[in-house]
């Protein structure tokens, strides 16, 4: 997955500008983004504050890594099975 530009910090500081009243091509214009990255941006990051973003994160890379050990003994588990079915 390709790495974002902008922190989280940054990405609530560019949504909180748009909310305070600049209009939203003008915020995309300077920071250098597209409308659609602006609006994927607040569908996931709207009303967050900066520590719940950063709560965000650490539970998306925890979820990844506990999927990550759930696939690994999912397929040790197959592989025992498999092993044990066969006849010697």
């Amino acid at each position: 997955m390709k790495r974002s530009r902008f922190t989280e910090e940054q990405i609530i500081g560019i949504i909180k500008e748009q909310e305070a009243g600049m209009p939203t091509a003008e915020v995309c214009r300077k920071h250098g983004i597209s409308s659609a990255s602006f609006y994927k941006y607040k569908s996931k990051y709207g009303g967050m504050n900066v520590s719940d973003a950063r709560k965000l994160k650490a539970l998306e890379s925890e979820n990844a890594k506990l999927k990550k050990l759930l696939a690994e003994q999912m397929l040790d588990n197959a592989m025992l099975k498999d092993v044990a079915s066969r006849k010697w």
